[in-house]
């Protein structure tokens, strides 16, 4: 074998070698963006149910929630095009029946209270994510900007609800323990957090009632009466606020 040959053969099998190289770190390197792809919207999949279904239900318009299933089924789709070993289709089955419930108004609705700091401080965190989401998705191009725009502000407006959903509760404690300087305080602080939402009428009609039931305590306060048993108009009022079918064929959230 003369020595052209033999250099020939060599240099052969350095390009076959490396060709296997290149091919091997270009199959590792589709390996890992497979992994990361499935990872990243496994992540998207978890964090638009955790949404859906820890946030409190009197909180959760038909709009917000269609949007959180939407994301779950982009996920889904997404999923089953990277063929992850995921319960995919269980997961697509189940956001098909809730959606279809949801349009169909046959979803249910479990209310849950706001009855400490730890609590309001949850929900806050949740709906701020939500927040991020909704952003996500419209800087993506999934939803357009009256929809974002529309379901962003009425998520602030929660957040506002939230804390004071807060005060109404320590309000209604001081009430019972007859502390009604206290309650009256925190009247005015669920009435200053809901006022941070001037644009949205359900949010000026909080605000108007928490005046209202100012004025009662006050005037309880002038004659030293004691409070009152059983609730009081606000407070079955507020219970079922979101829920106030009438203020909110009146609410335009896209002003």
């Amino acid at each position: 074998m003369d020595t052209t040959t033999i250099v020939l053969l060599l240099a052969a099998i350095v390009t076959v070698s490396i060709v296997i190289i290149v091919l091997s770190q270009m199959r590792e390197r589709a390996r890992i963006e497979r992994v990361r792809k499935i990872t990243a919207q496994e992540d998207a999949y978890k964090r638009a149910n955790r949404l859906l279904t820890e946030i409190p239900g009197q909180y959760l318009t038909a709009d917000l929630k269609l949007l959180l299933i939407k994301r779950i089924e982009e996920a889904c789709t997404e999923l089953a095009g990277l063929k992850s070993n995921l319960p995919v289709k269980e997961w697509q089955k189940s956001a098909a029946e809730l959606k279809t419930q949801i349009v169909e108004k046959r979803d249910t609705t479990t209310p849950v209270k706001i009855d400490s700091a730890e609590k309001s401080n949850y929900v806050k965190e949740l709906l701020q994510n939500l927040f991020k989401m909704i952003e996500g998705m419209h800087k993506s191009g999934r939803i357009d900007s009256a929809t974002a725009k529309k379901n962003l502000k009425y998520v602030l407006f929660l957040v506002h609800k939230t804390h004071a959903d807060l005060h109404v509760f320590q309000a209604r404690d001081y009430v019972r323990q007859n502390e009604i300087r206290k309650a009256i305080h925190a009247y005015h602080l669920a009435s200053t957090e809901m006022g941070k939402s001037r644009d949205n009428p359900l949010a000026m009609k909080a605000v108007k009632s928490f005046r209202t039931r100012i004025q009662e305590l006050e005037a309880m306060s002038a004659e030293g009466k004691e409070s009152p048993q059983g609730e009081s108009k606000l407070d079955r009022e507020w219970d079922t606020f979101l829920h106030d079918d009438e203020w909110k064929k009146k609410a335009d959230y896209d002003d």
